[in-house]
């Protein structure tokens, strides 16, 4: 089966954008930035505040724990990274403490997919390996009153594909079929500077083969998603939710282009309607949360807060619900038991953001003055400080500069993936963090960013912007080659 993103026949990518009078009117106020500094301010060099990490920058820049953990806890942190790199096998097997993969999966450990506790990437084009590190989120429109009932009080986020649930597993363990393979090609298309350079962007169609428990739903919904870096989480989870609340403004009450809005989810930890915080579209209210969903969903483990050890198999997957499984008593009953998980969520909590580099750099400070002025801080809000009453004591009262401001805003039709997701619609998605961006290359050795991995470096990402960023893509596309350059400079340096 075929889907492509509806976006495919948009010509705007090609138009000279002084076509757009509205967009016009803008360049001419458009100052010039290329000899002006930015202020350094206080502290930003310490993205992550007291737990910010100064270590040398390498391969593993995004796997040191907190920098001011205490050593009581420092054990806790190395077995949790021992966990979250643990591979797990099919049940039943002697080793009690690793065994209930699957029977469908993604991964055989979270490292997997975070590899380096970096960001994933999508596969090759036209490509015969499977995605690894990039999922393939199924849903489907309500069918019944219960479906709208449970979407609108919360209870469910979406209403998952009838036979495939809501993540296509591209992997199986022996004498089971894994349900199909996410095929990728891409069309490429130009994008015009005013000073008249070219770049092109590439639009992904996205092909679903191999499917093996018959037809999907003629209504099937997809979303492609690579797996995020790992660093700051437990730092996003301190921020006060009335802090991340005063930047909301949904249905632009101020008539600033920007209309930022929370998600809402069901949190199965607290019993009770929160927000959302994690996932591209804040779709998982915390750390802990978002952690055993991802064992459930990409490894087939059942977890305290999801205990169906056949993880996201649906009634008409037979063999899979009947298959072997890894709970035991042992364990809680269930196959990554209480201990394991809350050591992965500590793990995960803690992975420290590096300090910045080259912050004071005159390059640097002129991108940064680009960024600010340009309105990019309307939703990469730069800095917060975090609770005093955090779960984590390392995480409480840090101010940070995550450049985000968690909320959900439109990204324009030619991001949307038309699947809705709790209260974001298609074009909606969740503010990305971004520090620690600059270390991709370094860290997971590929520079693909977005989503779902198109933009293959910063700067197309940046030109896939539109709906509420569409007037900041426009001003990028009207800065000359150094002005782009000390801009990206300055986002390589968070």
């Amino acid at each position: 089966m075929k889907f492509q993103n509806l976006f495919l026949s948009q010509s705007w990518l090609s138009i000279p954008l002084i076509s757009y009078p509205f967009i016009a009117s803008i360049f001419l106020s458009f100052p010039v930035y290329s000899t002006e500094l930015a202020s350094v301010q206080a502290d930003e060099q310490f993205p992550g505040g007291e737990t910010t990490h100064n270590k040398k920058i390498g391969a593993n820049s995004f796997s040191h724990g907190s920098a001011n953990m205490r050593f009581e806890k420092q054990l806790d942190f190395q077995i949790g990274n021992a966990v979250f790199r643990r591979l797990w096998a099919s049940a039943p097997t002697a080793t009690l403490a690793a065994d209930g993969l699957g029977p469908l999966y993604n991964a055989r450990s979270c490292e997997r997919c975070h590899l380096k506790d970096g960001r994933g990437h999508p596969p090759a084009e036209n490509s015969d390996n499977n995605s690894i590190s990039m999922f393939l989120r199924l849903s489907i429109a309500p069918q019944t009153e219960a479906d709208k009932n449970n979407l609108k009080t919360h209870q469910l986020n979406v209403i998952p594909e009838p036979t495939y649930g809501t993540q296509l597993q591209d992997f199986s363990i022996r004498g089971h079929q894994a349900e199909g393979r996410l095929n990728i090609s891409y069309q490429e298309q130009s994008v015009h500077f005013a000073d008249g350079e070219i770049i092109n962007l590439r639009k992904p169609s996205y092909t679903i083969e191999q499917l093996a428990y018959g037809p999907l739903h003629p209504d099937t919904r997809i979303s492609p998603r690579v797996a995020p870096q790992m660093i700051g989480l437990g730092l996003l989870e301190a921020i006060d939710e009335q802090t991340i609340m005063q930047y909301a403004d949904e249905g632009d009450k101020n008539s600033d282009g920007i209309s930022g809005r929370d998600n809402r989810v069901w949190s199965r930890e607290l019993k009770k309607v929160v927000l959302g915080r994690f996932g591209w579209k804040a779709g998982s209210a915390s750390v802990n949360e978002q952690s055993q969903e991802a064992l459930s969903r990409d490894m087939g483990l059942s977890s305290p807060l999801f205990p169906a050890a056949s993880g996201d198999c649906t009634s008409k997957q037979f063999d899979c619900l009947n298959a072997p499984t890894g709970n035991s008593p042992q364990y809680g009953n269930v196959e990554s038991g209480p201990k394991l998980t809350d050591l992965v969520v500590f793990y995960s909590r803690n992975l420290s953001v590096p300090a910045r580099r080259d912050f004071d750099s005159a390059e640097v400070l002129r991108g940064k003055k680009i960024f600010y002025d340009i309105g990019c801080t309307a939703c990469h809000r730069p800095s917060y400080t975090t609770r005093k009453d955090s779960i984590g004591i390392e995480q409480s009262e840090q101010k940070i500069w995550p450049y985000t401001d968690m909320l959900l805003h439109d990204m324009g039709a030619g991001l949307a993936d038309f699947r809705p997701e709790g209260k974001a619609n298609g074009r909606e998605w969740r503010t990305a963090p971004l520090w620690g961006i600059g270390l991709t290359p370094v860290i997971s050795k590929h520079s693909f960013y977005l989503h779902d991995g198109r933009a293959r470096n910063l700067l197309e990402a940046i030109l896939w912007h539109g709906g509420e960023a569409e007037k900041q893509r426009a001003l990028v596309l009207q800065l000359d080659q150094q002005q782009r350059q000390d801009l990206l400079h300055f986002i390589k340096s968070l």
